[in-house]
């Protein structure tokens, strides 16, 4: 992963711009908390988010939230960074989820809340309102959950649990 570390920071940075430029267009173009409707079952819808997803959290505002964001990144880079070469849909998954977590970070810092905008609903449901940024790591949670699958399935189905596997055939063959 050392030689294309600039390709994903690279990446990452885009994601981040183009979520923080889409947000910009919202606050800037959107009425607060109305419906805009785009196609049926989707619409735009500008409101904030003190929380994290479902606004869980919401009581824990400020810097303890950040500081649990961080965290997280760092867990998440720390992942990423132990991944194997070849795995490439886990590393556009880490990629994704460290963009957008970066993004809500960066609206956490910047407004102490998260800009929100997307609503899914029908006439009698609506999903709760999210961003750009939450779909990016919802779709790059997805690509890593995908990527452990299809590995899994390519072992034969067989999880490799035991990482002591190798060692023990050698010392005793």
């Amino acid at each position: 992963m050392k030689t294309t570390r600039f390709a994903w920071l690279l990446l990452v940075l885009a994601l981040l711009a183009t979520d923080q430029y889409l947000k910009y267009l919202v606050e800037t173009m959107l009425p607060l908390q109305e419906a805009v409707p785009v196609f049926p079952m989707f619409s735009l819808y500008r409101t904030y988010n003190p929380g994290v997803a479902f606004s869980m959290l919401s009581g824990l505002n400020g810097w303890p939230l950040n500081l649990l964001t961080i965290a997280i990144i760092a867990f998440v880079l720390w992942l990423w960074h132990g991944l194997e070469s070849g795995r490439w849909i886990s590393a556009v998954g880490y990629a994704l989820v460290i963009g957008g977590a970066l993004g809500n970070l960066v609206d956490r810092i910047r407004l102490g809340k998260v800009v929100d905008m997307i609503l899914l609903h029908t006439d009698t449901w609506s999903f709760a309102i999210f961003n750009v940024a939450d779909t990016f790591i919802t779709i790059g949670a997805a690509a890593i959950i995908l990527d452990e699958f299809l590995r899994w399935r390519s072992d034969d189905g067989e999880p490799d649990v035991d990482t002591n596997k190798d060692r023990k055939e050698n010392h005793h063959g």
